[in-house]
């Protein structure tokens, strides 16, 4: 862990940049550790709640997963490790085909384990390892598929339970996301979820219960949006609870997830071990970014990254929580106040393992009313899924070129149909299926291509254009 010098007399002053091993005055570091904690709020206790499991346990184990990421990294990649969206199809893949919390947790764990063994080997052999085997046009597609695969969770389950209270949180979150500048816009998920939570709390109060679809139930049934009757029973101090899987129902109103013993099943770690591919393009990412901002070189650090957020995510999993990763709300943090303090991280993560231990702070986020999840995932899931697009023109992806075109478009209708290939008693279907074949067929297809095609010049298309006819003349190559 770095040891913090004082930056010039601890204050900020115009222009100036705090490096990752220096520090502002206490004060106003802890200030900048709670900021941070807020950019991350709203999506790593909203991934844990779309995946069935407990926030109060998920914020508590990704400060202590933080902690560890800092001392692995030496304090040298400031960061905040929160729960991860690319779980979320998981989770609900797992819970269609019978399974349970324990068999989520044993499934994400396995994640975990394959993403230490790649920081170990980036580590070891250097990033050009990974790159060749999964390089952007694979690893932007296998991370638009994990994004649009949740559309159905989207379209069945929560936007029916309040489809309104879900088009105007929508609504906020657009607006707050486009419309305002400023930390405001990095936390829009956050605000939005307290702006229709407390929307759909009046709505209660003016025109009493709705009817609509209810998950526990099954089918309609007449209730109202905000049921505070776990808050109310819930202490303000003590652990997460221990999880009851006898009486642990689908969406089962009476379900009390904390504490649990990860189970393994080999069909449902299938489905989950494709989600490495998107966690080592987050870890990269977040990397690449952190050492454009600071100016320091960290190609040395990025293996170092990778495995610790591998050995975090299997720490969180094996006591029931979400596997971690890097966040993008804290680099639009470091971004805008140019404080790179490792300081600042260490100060959210114990403040992070404080709301930890608040059964009362877990209840009131377990009571999301559905209607306002439906508006934030119907945003959320189709920006994970244009983080594969994003991958694809950042690395400046050619689909005139059917080495890039045919592995990914197969990959990726699989995927998001949820395609299934049954073989005896197994079934391959959906992400796992999807991820398959956009890696197995892209590199048959390369291996197959006659040599003009490999290096983007002229030769069979199934269009009509050429390769590279989208990409512009007058651009920079470099």
């Amino acid at each position: 862990m770095a040891i913090w010098k004082l930056h010039g007399n601890g204050t900020l002053e115009p222009g100036a940049v705090v490096a990752p091993d220096e520090r502002l005055t206490w004060g106003k570091t802890i200030g900048l550790g709670t900021q941070h904690v807020v950019a991350m709020f709203g999506a790593t206790f909203v991934f844990p709640l779309l995946m069935g499991l407990n926030p109060q346990l998920a914020v508590m184990m990704s400060g202590i997963a933080t902690l560890i990421f800092l001392a692995v990294v030496r304090g040298r990649v400031p960061s905040y490790l929160g729960s991860s969206a690319s779980f979320v199809g998981v989770s609900t893949a797992i819970y269609a085909a019978g399974g349970n919390p324990s068999h989520v947790s044993g499934a994400m764990f396995w994640v975990g384990v394959l993403l230490l063994i790649a920081g170990v080997i980036i580590h070891a052999a250097g990033a050009r390892v990974i790159h060749r085997a999964l390089p952007p046009v694979v690893t932007g597609a296998v991370v638009m598929l994990i994004g649009f695969n949740l559309a159905p969770v989207v379209a069945k389950t929560y936007w029916p339970q309040d489809q309104w209270v879900g088009l105007i949180t929508m609504l906020i979150v657009v607006v707050l996301s486009v419309g305002v500048r400023g930390f405001v816009s990095r936390i829009a998920i956050f605000v939005s979820l307290i702006a229709g939570y407390v929307l759909s709390w009046v709505l209660d109060l003016l025109t009493g219960p709705i009817t609509s679809f209810a998950p526990a139930a099954g089918e309609a049934t007449t209730h109202l949006r905000v049921d505070w009757s776990g808050v109310a029973s819930a202490p303000w101090l003590g652990l997460p609870p221990v999880t009851d899987l006898g009486s642990w129902t689908l969406h089962g109103a009476s379900n009390v997830v904390g504490f649990h013993a990860p189970s393994f099943n080999i069909a449902f770690a299938l489905v989950a071990l494709p989600v490495v591919i998107a966690l080592i393009a987050e870890n990269t990412g977040h990397v690449k970014a952190v050492a454009e901002m600071t100016g320091a070189d960290l190609d040395q650090e990025m293996g170092k990254a990778i495995g610790a957020d591998g050995v975090t995510s299997m720490l969180a999993t094996a006591a029931g929580a979400c596997p971690t990763t890097t966040y993008a709300e804290n680099i639009g943090v470091m971004a805008a106040t140019r404080v790179y303090s490792s300081a600042a991280y260490v100060v959210a993560a114990f403040v992070a393992i404080l709301f930890g231990f608040s059964p009362k702070f877990g209840a009131i986020i377990s009571a999301t009313p559905g209607g306002v999840l439906g508006g934030i995932t119907v945003v959320l899931y189709g920006m994970i899924g244009l983080l594969g697009a994003k991958i694809w023109k950042e690395n400046r992806i050619d689909f005139g070129n059917p080495i890039n075109l045919v592995p990914v478009s197969a990959g990726i209708i699989i995927g998001v149909g949820d395609v299934s290939l049954t073989v005896g008693d197994f079934t391959l279907s959906g992400i796992a299926f999807g991820t398959l074949v956009t890696v197995a067929v892209y590199h048959l297809a390369h291996w197959l291509a006659p040599a003009e095609l490999k290096h983007d010049l002229q030769g069979a298309v199934l269009i009509v254009d050429r390769p590279g006819a989208y990409l512009d003349p007058d651009a920079d190559d470099d």
